[in-house]
């Protein structure tokens, strides 16, 4: 298991994770393919980062760190994190959030993120994450 920063995003290489995600009704995978394409975010402002988890050649996971664009505080906001169900448990996304901590530290005073999915939310508190309640845009943070 190899955690790899993409400079240069191929999206035929998120084929599977695309289709896995779609199928189990997440929509984010697409946003951030579509994104990408579009130019609309490409993680490329400074201190941002795309990270991709690989065995071989087959990507497994994927994680971004992107300036939080609804504060104008210093926070990162980490974004369109999705592990393949057949390695989640095995520390593949825990790997990803890893990267993403390293990578703003020191540039950012504090991480937050937004889901609705309460398994991503127990995943998000185990690594240290704090649990917001009655914010619309974020649902979890942790300090740097």
């Amino acid at each position: 298991m190899i955690i790899h920063e993409v400079t240069h995003l191929v999206t035929a290489d998120l084929t599977e994770i695309l289709n896995e995600s779609t199928e189990k009704g997440f929509r984010h995978i697409h946003r951030l393919i579509h994104d990408y394409n579009e130019g609309i975010n490409r993680f490329q402002l400074d201190n941002e980062a795309l990270f991709d988890c690989r065995i071989d050649h087959r990507v497994i996971g994927v994680c971004g760190l992107n300036q939080d664009p609804f504060s104008n505080e210093d926070m990162g906001r980490i974004r369109r994190l999705y592990v393949l169900e057949e390695f989640r448990g095995q520390g593949v996304g825990k790997r990803l959030v890893e990267a993403v901590i390293h990578r703003a530290r020191g540039h950012y005073s504090k991480l937050v993120l937004r889901t609705d999915n309460p398994m991503a939310g127990e995943f998000y508190k185990k690594l240290g994450f704090r649990e917001l309640q009655n914010d619309e845009r974020i649902t979890h943070e942790l300090d740097l």
